[in-house]
């Protein structure tokens, strides 16, 4: 590969690693995002970028490694690496909100289906998961059920007192 081959290959190739410590877990993740398959290589509308994420995770003595692929609209000029590993990063954010309405509310299960019973019922779930986020409830599922039981407890925490 000539010299001009190569740095044309860096321009349209970036990495960005980014590392947490937290849960007993260390969590290393790579990203590399490429150019070169939206210029006309890929007949996907509107590509800006594909990327390739490696998340290593090294938890009790034990190494897991996972690679996963994606592909976004947007342009290297809007999104480096390093931001699309944040933008990764926040949308897993957002499916763990999901996963919480879902699997400790119910959310899918629920057959409010018409009016405005959705919507309300939605609102209610986001306002008691602040509500435990904001106390420092981290096991959802346990507090609902502490809850439940020690109705005077829930009726405390919604007025703004502690667990």
């Amino acid at each position: 590969m000539s010299p001009r081959e190569r740095r044309l290959a860096r321009a349209e190739r970036q990495a960005a690693t980014s590392t947490d410590k937290g849960h007993g877990r260390l969590e290393k993740r790579t990203l590399t995002s490429t150019t070169a398959l939206s210029d006309g290589y890929l007949d996907w509308p509107d590509l800006g970028q594909c990327f390739k994420l490696v998340r290593e995770r090294a938890a009790g003595g034990k190494t897991t490694t996972e690679t996963v692929y994606g592909i976004t609209s947007l342009k290297r000029g809007q999104a480096d690496a390093g931001r699309l590993l944040e933008l990764v990063r926040s949308h897993w954010s957002v499916e763990a909100l999901f996963h919480v309405r879902d699997v400790t509310f119910g959310e899918d299960a629920c057959r409010a289906r018409t009016g405005a019973a959705p919507v309300v019922l939605s609102a209610l779930r986001n306002a008691a998961v602040t509500l435990l986020n904001q106390n420092d409830l981290t096991n959802k599922a346990a507090a609902l059920r502490r809850h439940a039981a020690h109705a005077q407890e829930a009726l405390a925490l919604v007025k703004g007192g502690s667990r």
